[in-house]
């Protein structure tokens, strides 16, 4: 199968640097039935399809190498900034979990989502930066592990990265889903700083039932799986 995939960096900081890839597929007949396949041979920590855009709404599924997602943050996010450069300016991305908001804010890109909807991530606080830098991926081997630590509790900054053996994520540079469990965790907005230097921001919304997690994407590239 030869498969145009387009690929943005989503969460990328403000000089347009780090970010998550994400591979963008439009599904078909030569893709159903084989999102997982192609989603483990493409690599990214998520794959989305996009099933449908109509109405305002694009309908899509997320795939990790290891397993389908009902919803996760980075590829709704990063979806939907390539199709409001596209020109669908879609106000919702309809995913298995439900119906996820869609707000651009300038350059920033937000979605809405329950925390339940989230991977249950088991939130690891450690003691300082420092601490969560120094931490071994291969020090998981099972489960779904945020760790993070606060940069500067009163502005409301922390740095934190993400082990996911358990979804084949050995390391995941930015995690939407994981953002928004630990800002209804903690009841307040954060902006986080994970990986290499992803940037995610997060609004607690309807009194912490809700959270927008967000931030820029860049600019699309497109590469060619056989």
């Amino acid at each position: 199968m030869n498969l145009l995939v387009n690929v943005v960096n989503v969460f990328i900081d403000d000089a347009g640097a780090h970010g998550n890839p994400l591979g963008i597929v439009w599904a078909s007949p030569s893709t159903r039935k084989h999102e997982q396949e192609i989603a483990a041979d493409l690599g990214f920590s998520e794959t989305i399809f996009i099933d449908a855009v109509a109405a305002g709404a694009a309908t899509a599924r997320i795939f990790t190498p290891a397993q389908e997602l009902p919803f996760a943050g980075h590829p709704t996010v990063g979806l939907a900034a390539w199709l409001h450069r596209s020109g669908d300016e879609v106000k919702a991305i309809n995913v298995p979990a439900g119906s996820v908001r869609v707000r651009i804010d300038g350059d920033l890109v937000y979605v809405t989502a329950l925390p339940e909807w989230t991977p249950a991530f088991e939130l690891d606080q450690l003691a300082s930066p420092e601490e969560v830098e120094a931490v071994d991926p291969d020090a998981y081997g099972l489960g779904l592990h945020y760790v993070w630590a606060w940069l500067d509790e009163p502005a409301r900054r922390a740095r934190a990265r993400m082990f996911a053996p358990e979804l084949g994520i050995r390391e995941d540079e930015a995690t939407g889903a994981a953002a928004v469990r630990l800002a209804a965790e903690l009841g307040r907005d954060v902006e986080i700083v994970q990986g290499q230097g992803s940037l995610l921001h997060t609004h607690v919304r309807y009194l912490g039932q809700q959270v927008e997690v967000g931030g820029r994407v860049s600019q699309a590239r497109e590469i060619e799986l056989r």
